[in-house]
């Protein structure tokens, strides 16, 4: 194995992912082992990433040396840690994670990912799609922009919904977060301010550093709503470049903006000369029949000021790779001119599955609203009787609920619930700095039998972590020694 440490996580950036890892009582060095174990199980600390040296962390949490060395020891013997003389301690995924064993299949519930298995129709798409394609084997198959007749068709659906779009205003892409990155690497430059919304996305901070961002929080609440006056007056001191948002059932909030609010950002926006990006993968997904609010891109005066985002993951299939941007046409040729330093274009395959399916659409979100809707009610049924003291945000529409936990315990309660079978998103990873412990997501794109399971799996999980142990594993938090 090649030991390589290609970049560090800076011991500020450490201090703020780790949170308030000492929570309650208990042993130092364990919670300070489990709480770096859940930041690289979980993504926040990337396999391959160089820690802090032992006596620079121990510095900077006032901690002996000793204290931090016994939390490194223990998790090099659990393999999530390499290290070597002179080139530090590394972050890696182990083959088999010490406090969940090797599980039978079938018996892991993954509620880490808020995605659905594929709509009925799909696979009769599938065989449509196959009966047009030999017209397509005579060319070279490279379409940059995308295929026209599906640009047609998203271009045409934007118009119904209130924001008039042309075929030259799409551009298709393997998938939305294919999307997100490549609209970073074009619209953004390393040094670049942009703001996000905290809770927000992870996959879209790691988009967005990766080309080089430094991310300023938007605040937003699943109660109170987008922090709008807080919006403005980080605008107006950093000057951002770009904005990155969900305004239409946020994840993980599953709160949309109000009409006010999205005229208020593109507003702000227009007036510092910045771009608002929305990303709209679940706009379609409301699921107790409330009218849709007009895309907060139609509040744009100047062209591209609005870059729209959407996806055929959350309501058709995960595995059809079919992302696209609305934008300008100058955008679009932008895009284009980007793309070909990593793609030549999305599989013609997929594009033509997708726009077979939205020839007759309705269904299709009608049946995923169905479930969707089964499974917050099933949510809601079950955190009422076995976590009463939980709170589940309002969930109108989208894919997951942010749920308020009668403690800050939301990093403990991952790993606890992870070595009873339960894959699921700590608060902290939808955050920049280390906070929303007292928060966790749960994904509502399971049938409802998995979520009465979770819910079960949460209940017993609290009952350890409070008495400050996890089936085995380590003590919730920790006083320092």
């Amino acid at each position: 194995m090649v030991f390589m440490a290609p970049w560090r996580v800076g011991k500020t950036h450490l201090l703020e992912l780790l949170g308030g890892w000492e929570q309650t009582d208990g042993t130092a060095y364990a919670a300070l082992a489990a709480r770096i174990r859940l930041l690289i199980i979980d993504g926040r600390i990337t396999p391959g990433a160089r820690l802090p040296s032992e006596r620079d962390l121990a510095a900077s949490l006032a901690l002996s040396r000793t204290t931090v060395n016994a939390a490194y020891t223990m998790l090099r013997s659990e393999g999530y840690l390499q290290s070597r003389q002179g080139s530090g301690s590394v972050a890696q995924i182990p083959g088999r994670p010490p406090e969940l064993p090797l599980p039978r299949p079938g018996d892991i519930i993954d509620l880490s990912r808020a995605t659905c298995t594929a709509a009925p129709g799909t696979h009769a798409a599938a065989v449509r799609a196959l009966d047009r394609l030999p017209p397509r084997l005579t060319t070279d198959g490279y379409e940059l922009a995308g295929l026209p007749e599906l640009r047609v068709k998203l271009a045409e659906r934007y118009s119904r919904q209130g924001l008039p779009t042309n075929p030259e205003e799409i551009f298709v892409t393997s998938g939305s977060q294919s999307a997100i990155s490549l609209v970073a690497r074009t619209f953004v430059a390393p040094g670049d301010r942009v703001v996000v919304e905290s809770p927000g996305y992870p996959h879209a901070f790691s988009a967005l550093r990766a080309a080089g961002a430094r991310l300023l929080p938007f605040r937003m609440d699943a109660s109170a709503g987008w922090d709008v006056d807080g919006f403005d007056l980080a605008v107006r001191r950093s000057v951002p470049t770009l904005a990155f948002l969900m305004p239409d059932f946020h994840n993980p909030t599953s709160r949309s903006m109000t009409i006010d609010e999205r005229r208020r950002v593109v507003a702000t926006a227009e007036a510092h000369g910045m771009v608002v990006v929305s990303d709209e993968a679940t706009a379609e997904l409301a699921l107790d029949g409330q009218d849709a609010l007009p895309p907060i891109a139609s509040f744009a005066h100047r062209p591209g000021s609005v870059i729209v985002i959407g996806s055929a993951s959350k309501t058709v299939w995960g595995g059809l790779r079919v992302g696209w941007v609305r934008t300008s046409v100058e955008n679009v040729d932008r895009l284009i001119a980007a793309r070909m330093a990593n793609d030549l274009g999305a599989a013609v395959i997929d594009q033509l599955v997708y726009s077979e399916m939205l020839t007759d659409f309705e269904p299709v979100l009608e049946f995923r609203r169905d479930a969707l809707r089964a499974s917050r009610d099933a949510l809601q049924s079950a955190l009422s009787t076995l976590l009463p003291s939980w709170t589940m945000s309002p969930t109108r529409g989208g894919i997951a609920s942010w749920v308020k936990l009668d403690e800050p315990v939301s990093s403990a309660m991952t790993i606890a619930a992870r070595a009873r079978g339960l894959l699921i998103g700590a608060g902290p990873w939808f955050g920049l700095d280390g906070e929303f412990e007292q928060f966790i997501r749960v994904p509502i794109t399971v049938g409802t039998e998995a979520i009465e399971r979770a819910v079960e799996i949460l209940a017993d999980a609290e009952d350890d972590v409070h008495l400050g142990s996890h089936a085995g594993t380590y003590p919730v938090g920790a006083r320092r020694l």
